[in-house]
């Protein structure tokens, strides 16, 4: 789609280290850039594009926007591993292809600082690393995402294998304690205390689907069963149980127009709810990618393909000759402070945002599969 490779090219003409236009987090706050997730889901996407294109220039740009973080001996920019804080790991994942591309030894110097953390990330009853120090006891589906990828690839390609089965065991934690057995869906968070005013006393769960959530809960699945060990063929294939479960549960509530999904998933028809880009491109990206590595049967690429196009259409315009992505929720999360409750009105008041990367990265991967696609056919 050459409507894309514009919209992407002019993201990057626009976007340096110190200031990527795709942070609107940072914009909005009038923060200076520093090592993040945001920026993390971005890099990687555009390394996934190097991948499938071979144009040089995504390399050099994502080589050149982690290079600026990451110092001679290792350390990174503005990230101290012990916040203890997931979304810092995300960043981390580029670092193995950028290492094993351009042969910087700093970047090998900088998985281990990642890994530092994981290794002293505080840990809930069950096993699974707490979301952030700041949340003390809770998981959330984000997590999964953010953490768990880097985990099982550092532990196949740099620590044979030693607690790869940690890892895995995470996800059945997530599934037997977070997923809703009536309808397959998960829940946002879960409060192993059962103290935080969002959760329920008895379940420690929060109220409701969000859909960005359960869309990281797929990647987190599909991108961690793509580093797995063969040896872990048994793990392997329940985890792509679990993963084809979500997406049968998730296909009944696609918009039968646009192929995308509402941001409070199994509220579609309730106002204000509304069609959310983001989450619907990391699961078009999710179903596609995962036809191609064969854990879902090829019927099922249809669906990726429809939510990836639908949103294009939808939300993909142009202005004045610049194009724009909109659609985007800007951030939902459950905090300490009543504001961030996790209610139905919660979701829908938090901003809708364009050209935000949490929005734009899962387009580019979906984008790819489209690419890969195109190619095997």
């Amino acid at each position: 789609m050459k409507i894309l490779d514009r919209y992407i090219n002019q993201l990057l003409e626009k976007s340096t280290p110190k200031a990527p236009i795709w942070n609107i987090e940072k914009i909005n706050q009038g923060h200076s850039s520093t090592w993040n997730y945001i920026d993390g889901c971005m890099i990687n996407a555009i390394l996934e594009l190097y991948q499938i294109t071979s144009k040089k220039e995504y390399l050099e740009f994502a080589d050149t926007f982690i290079d600026y973080f990451v110092q001679d001996d290792g350390t990174i920019v503005s990230y101290d591993p012990l916040e203890y804080n997931l979304d810092h790991v995300n960043a981390g994942k580029t670092l193995f292809d950028l290492y094993k591309l351009t042969g910087k030894e700093k970047y090998r110097k900088a998985i281990d600082t990642v890994y530092s953390q994981l290794k002293g990330q505080p840990r809930t009853s069950t096993g699974n690393f707490w979301h952030k120090k700041i949340y003390p006891n809770q998981i959330w589906l984000d997590g999964l995402y953010m953490a768990q990828p880097f985990y099982m690839q550092y532990e196949v390609e740099y620590n044979n294998c030693e607690n790869c089965q940690d890892s895995y065991q995470q996800f059945l934690h997530v599934y037997d304690l977070m997923r809703d057995l009536r309808n397959g869906l998960y829940y946002h968070a879960y409060d192993d205390s059962r103290q935080m005013f969002w959760c329920d006393k008895v379940t420690g769960l929060s109220d409701n689907f969000w859909l960005r959530a359960m869309g990281w809960y797929a990647m987190a699945l599909i991108d961690t069963m793509a580093v797995m060990p063969d040896s872990m063929k048994a793990e392997k294939d329940k985890l792509g149980s679990i993963y084809k479960e979500l997406i049968d549960s998730m296909l009944p509530y696609q918009d039968e127009k646009t192929g995308m999904w509402y941001q409070v998933v199994n509220r579609g028809g309730i106002h204000p709810n509304y069609l959310e880009e983001s989450g619907s491109a990391i699961f078009a990206y999710a179903i596609m990618k995962s036809v191609r590595e064969g854990y879902l049967d090829e019927e099922y690429f249809k669906y990726g393909e429809k939510a990836f196009y639908g949103i294009c259409d939808t939300y993909l315009t142009e202005k004045n000759g610049e194009l724009h992505l909109d659609g985007i929720c800007l951030v939902a999360g459950l905090g300490n402070t009543e504001m961030r409750e996790g209610t139905f009105d919660y979701y829908m008041r938090e901003p809708i945002v364009q050209n935000d990367a949490k929005g734009v990265a899962p387009l580019i991967l979906a984008y790819v599969e489209t690419l890969y696609k195109k190619k095997n056919s």
